[in-house]
């Protein structure tokens, strides 16, 4: 099994360090002056930002090194494919910054710039000069979730919220604080893998966390983790430090081409993650977002390399839920089989489709990216009147021309071949 800790690059410091950012090619030594002519048009549609520490973890004799594919600008970006807001978030902001897609749980969109920009990000508009759904002032959004007592979770996200000052950071803690229902923090960030310093160096935040996350109103690190070789000792550091100091860490990240498609990287990385205490949680089937295609991969090659990974883990490495966002909600692969596809709502955007699993035939190696293709995917998930046949406590409806006892084939589909993914 390959293990990140064989990166000779991977920096071991853990004392004060600043790091410097970066945000044009030309910036970039390592990238010949040929490299980065050609990359140029990229980096002008689909913005380009990274940093000292993070650069320093490429292999640059390696063009196929996975930190490189997941930061320096391809050529096939520019491809037309996809669209800039595949799960129509427009349709569930409720005002500026502010987004309510499931019940239980607000996002708010507080800062509209990462660490570095992943370059399969699938909110990569927010970046685009012309965007506006970032807001700075989250004062609406605080008065929306006090309106709202169903809400328990926020999310802060955007953007990356980490990158906010640590002034910024405490009075939107305590703003929330002082709303009774909120009882979970959320953070969405990379910054534990785009500049852990971030965490190590800033007392003042360390001290916020121990703060704000108390025994009964916790504060959860939404860590973004991508490939073993991001989990360098540092990284491992600033994880150790929030976990010291009450946040509960928890990883997501999608499956990228290149990166983490392989179910060998992907048990190393939930190994890894599960002995430093940031268990995996999800694992997203991409988005067909503008300028992903290079890096996204067919729903059932993700599923069978994702299954693969978990057989390779034990206890803790087996936690993740391999999911796609959908408009309507997050979609639960469950399993495979040579007719079907089953799926189930993890979280829906209508309460009555919460738990619901659909059997649907169609659309099994495709990956949504042109109109047709989703309007299809669509009309077989929407939200329709179910077929009453209970297996196991969940209501199943079957794709059509099925038969209402999907659900009895799932044991034996979930369970992949030993060889898949290899």
């Amino acid at each position: 099994m390959p293990t990140g800790n064989q990166n000779s690059q991977r920096p071991t410091t853990t004392g004060p360090r600043r790091v410097k950012y970066v945000r044009r090619l030309d910036q970039v030594e390592q990238l010949t002056p040929e490299q980065r002519d050609r990359l140029g048009p990229v980096a002008a549609r689909y913005m380009f930002r990274a940093n000292d520490y993070y650069l320093g973890l490429i292999d640059w004799d390696d063009p196929d090194d996975p930190i490189r594919q997941l930061i320096i600008p391809r050529e096939e970006e520019l491809a037309e494919w996809g669209t800039l807001d595949a799960s129509n978030e427009e349709s569930v902001t409720v005002a500026q910054g502010v987004q309510h897609k499931y019940t239980d749980t607000v996002l708010l969109l507080c800062n509209e710039v990462c660490g570095a920009y992943c370059r399969y990000c699938f909110r990569k508009r927010l970046f685009m000069d012309d965007n506006d759904e970032v807001t700075n002032d989250v004062s609406e959004g605080l008065r929306y979730i006090a309106d709202h007592p169903e809400v328990t979770n926020v999310l802060l996200t955007g953007g990356d919220p980490l990158l906010m000052s640590t002034r910024r950071l405490v009075e939107i803690f305590e703003a929330l604080r002082a709303i009774p229902h909120v009882k979970i923090i959320r953070l969405g960030s990379k910054m534990p893998a785009f500049d852990p310093y971030r965490v190590l160096n800033d007392p003042e935040l360390q001290a916020a966390f121990r703060t704000y996350s108390t025994p009964t109103q916790r504060i959860y690190l939404m860590a973004h983790f991508d490939h073993p070789h991001e989990l360098t000792d540092v990284a491992i550091q600033g994880i150790d430090t929030c976990i010291r100091n009450g946040v509960i860490c928890v990883n997501q990240c999608p499956m990228i081409k290149g990166i983490n498609d392989d179910p060998y990287v992907l048990a190393d990385m939930y190994a890894t993650l599960s002995y430093i205490g940031c268990p995996p949680y999800y694992l997203f089937q991409g988005r067909p977002t503008a300028g992903n295609e290079p890096y996204e991969i067919p729903i059932v090659q993700g599923w069978q390399t994702f299954q693969r990974a978990l057989t390779l883990g034990s206890g803790l490495a087996r936690r993740a839920r391999l999911c796609m966002s959908h408009e309507t909600g997050k979609i639960e692969i469950m399993g495979i089989d040579d007719e079907h596809m089953y799926l189930r709502y993890h979280q829906a955007k209508h309460d009555e489709d919460l738990g619901r699993v659909v059997a649907i035939k169609s659309l099994r190696e495709e990956l949504l990216a042109d109109d047709e293709a989703r309007k299809r995917f669509a009309r077989e998930i929407r939200p329709v009147p179910c077929l009453p046949a209970r297996r196991r406590g969940l209501l199943v409806r079957p794709a059509r021309g099925g038969d209402s006892h999907a659900l009895a084939r799932l044991i034996p589909i979930c369970a992949a071949p030993r060889d898949a993914g290899r």
